[in-house]
């Protein structure tokens, strides 16, 4: 896979992520490099809103922004590439965790707990 991201760590994140998902046979790792690895004219957007309706108790990760668009109820914890001040603000008051997606992947989560949204 080209990659087009300029960002190096991002880059170099989205290789790591590729090259894990071959070696180990995990589909999830190759399917969110090739999610994070879009132009950012193309980037997924996620309103809290969506995050409200669809999402459980699983980690939700964005390869994209979250906006605070909508309120949000349930303690989620969410991963993304950026947040809105209100998005932020908005899920820590619900009582949910807000990550970084470096932070993420380095934490080698549990990949049956964890849903893409995008």
């Amino acid at each position: 896979m080209k990659i087009r991201e300029k960002n190096a760590r991002l880059k170099d994140l989205i290789a790591k992520m590729e090259e894990t998902g071959r070696q180990e046979n995990k589909p999830f790792w190759r399917a969110l490099a090739k999610k994070l690895n879009r132009p950012r004219r193309k980037a997924y957007e996620v309103n809290l809103f969506s995050l409200e309706r669809y999402a459980g108790k699983e980690t939700v990760i964005v390869p994209g922004y979250v906006l605070g668009t909508g309120d949000i109820t349930k303690p989620v914890n969410v991963a993304a590439l950026k947040f809105s001040a209100k998005a932020e603000e908005k899920i820590k008051k619900a009582g949910g965790k807000v990550m970084d997606v470096f932070d993420f992947v380095e934490s080698r989560p549990n990949l049956k707990t964890v849903k893409i949204m995008g």
